[in-house]
């Protein structure tokens, strides 16, 4: 039998490139200068940090000096909130995000209430959709940030960044600011700031094949911002920290990679996930899909096995080999409902039946047959054993 673990759980995160390894191994080894130092070896590591800057800026359409590292996509979402919140203050104190932001961002804005911001949480639709009438209607005078993620981390749902952009910026003001958290959307979606119309924009290395423990935040540099890490003034003094160029150096390699393969990669998921899930709507009863199959990304799929307890099934498919998770990695010890699902009107008793598969760039049709012999033999193991009938 075929032991091979099949994983399918890439919105947490995903296995690092080959080739990205190979571009960390000298900043690992030889390359260990401080960035700071004056000298010879320290002076390379600078100059790999600014090469990988200006890579990056390249790829999405900004500037180079727009580009500040961060030790995560957490970190960069909290440097955008807590950073621009304070720093514009004195124009504003309300902050417009919508219900299923990331905890990344939705926990800063429960900071940021006790500090004296007004935060207006935008219901969305049963696909998860921000609704634009509803924002337009939400924005007023103090209005100084608003943050709609790119791409849900839990439904795969893919909001109308482009429209938002355009709908704060219809009347030519520079406020609200736009932020978009975009670690998810990396990999398959234009990941271009001026295509997109955002002022900021979020994006984590562990999402896109990089090391994990690296991220960044693009910000448009007429805005200020403070930073919440102060010390010896590294990224202009946004994150201060002597910085991990061998994380920088894999993140921009990673990148690069992703955006090369992007064009193929997004078709390819598409049609993989859509043979996937119509195999489990066929061959397992009472079986819902959580979102939209068509406003969302390729790779995800977000579904409801009535009758089946979602974390007993996540461990069960785990022990024949098949991770896969209940939503986010980031909540997967909160055995509370996905707050997600109950945004879009999941049921509770449904939302507890919930598993998200995501797919991948190593993900094969093979791997989903066999990922449904094991999925049909759990539920029917789980259901045995469920108080719930299934019709």
């Amino acid at each position: 039998m075929d032991k091979r673990q099949i994983y399918l759980d890439n919105a947490s995160t995903t296995p690092i490139d080959p080739a990205v390894l190979t571009a960390m191994l000298p900043y690992l080894k030889e390359g260990y200068g401080n960035p700071s130092s004056l000298y010879g070896l320290g002076r390379s590591s600078k100059y790999a940090i600014e090469q990988s800057r200006q890579k990056i800026a390249e790829i999405i359409g900004a500037d180079r000096e727009e580009i500040v590292f961060t030790g995560s996509g957490t970190e960069a979402d909290n440097l955008a909130l807590f950073g621009l919140a304070r720093a514009h203050k004195e124009k504003g104190r309300h902050i417009i995000v919508s219900t299923i932001e990331h905890k990344a961002i939705l926990e800063p804005c429960k900071r940021l209430e006790k500090e004296g911001f007004e935060v207006t949480y935008l219901a969305v639709d049963k696909k998860g959709l921000v609704s634009l009438e509803e924002l337009r209607a939400s924005l007023r005078p103090d209005t100084i940030l608003v943050s709609i993620m790119y791409a849900n981390n839990e439904i795969g749902t893919i909001e109308p960044i482009k429209k938002i952009a355009q709908l704060l910026k219809k009347d030519g003001s520079i406020y609200p600011i736009f932020h978009s958290d975009a670690c998810q959307a990396a990999n398959t979606q234009s990941i271009d700031v001026k295509e997109l119309g955002v002022d900021a924009l979020t994006l984590s290395s562990s999402k896109i094949y990089g090391p994990k423990g690296i991220g960044f935040l693009y910000l448009n540099k007429k805005y200020a911002i403070e930073p919440m890490i102060v010390g010896g003034g590294q990224e202009r003094g946004l994150r201060s920290g002597t910085e991990n160029v061998a994380l920088i150096a894999g993140m921009a390699k990673a990148l690069e990679i992703t955006e090369k393969k992007k064009k193929l990669e997004g078709p390819r998921l598409l049609q993989l996930r859509d043979y996937f899930l119509a195999r489990i709507k066929k061959e397992i009863k009472s079986v819902s899909i959580n979102g939209d199959t068509k406003v969302r990304l390729p790779n995800n799929i977000n579904i409801s096995i009535k009758g089946v307890e979602g974390e007993a099934l996540v461990l069960l498919l785990d022990e024949q080999g098949v991770c896969c998770s209940t939503g986010s990695a980031c909540s997967s010890m909160d055995l509370t409902p996905s707050y997600v699902l109950t945004s879009i009107g999941v049921p509770l008793e449904l939302a507890h039946c919930s598993v998200r598969f995501t797919l991948g760039r190593h993900t094969t049709k093979k791997d989903t047959d066999k990922t449904m012999k094991i999925l049909i033999k759990a539920v029917e193991t789980l259901r045995k054993i469920s108080s719930i009938k299934c019709s």
